[in-house]
């Protein structure tokens, strides 16, 4: 195989790990802040069941998250999972990464001064308004380089989906090494994850920057 058509066939498995991160970013991304909400409620039942999830979320590699949610539906209910394979990563992926997302928010939310609340109370916010005009702007700010290194993560995590035999580029990589005899293919799929790398790092600075206020 020459090393052209290999670029050729990790590119075509290139697209699968972009599409996986974008999904799974895009549900886990809002859905960690509804965690978040979860776990700070005052009902000890739900706070407890979410501190639960979270730590079992954190506590467990995703890759064993990932075939449970493959497989699990069909030792539990007999499904038929012939298509449900990205299904199962995209929820599997989403889930995981809203606990850890969920715990990046609480240490920005929880770091807001008190103050903050009261004098929004006193020009007549709501809570609902207190926290989308006040409080979330600020968060955001506060907790970005911590999702930075998330985003980051995700991008390497992305790889972990072979587990499921899903054919995205690390996958493809592995079956052109195995069949080839060589670690060129999966050279190359390292240089793919180390751009794609560096370009969602440059974008999340360029973001960190538009939010840097005293400068």
């Amino acid at each position: 195989m020459s090393f052209s058509t290999m670029l050729l066939q990790l590119l075509s498995g290139f697209g699968s790990t972009v599409l996986i991160f974008a999904l799974v970013l895009v549900i886990s991304l809002p859905l960690g802040l509804i965690v978040y909400f979860g776990r700070a409620s005052r009902f000890r039942l739900l706070s407890g069941i979410v501190k639960i999830y979270i730590s079992v979320m954190r506590g467990t590699p995703l890759m064993l998250q990932l075939l449970m949610w493959y497989f699990g539906p069909f030792y539990l209910w007999g499904m038929n999972i012939g298509n449900y394979k990205f299904t199962a990563i995209i929820l599997g992926c989403s889930v995981n990464y809203a606990a850890y997302f969920a715990e990046i928010y609480r240490s920005g939310i929880e770091s807001m001064p008190k103050g903050q609340y009261e004098a929004a109370q006193l020009l007549g916010y709501n809570k609902v308004q207190t926290f989308l005009r006040i409080i979330l702007p600020q968060v955001i700010k506060i907790v970005l380089p911590a999702v930075t290194n998330e985003v980051i993560t995700l991008v390497k995590d992305t790889s972990l989906v072979y587990s499921v035999s899903y054919v995205e580029m690390f996958a493809i990589a592995k079956q052109i090494s195995s069949a080839q005899t060589t670690i060129m293919p999966l050279v190359a799929a390292g240089v793919f994850y180390y751009i794609f790398n560096f370009a969602v790092a440059w974008i999340m600075e360029r973001i960190e920057k538009k939010l840097d206020y005293y400068r």
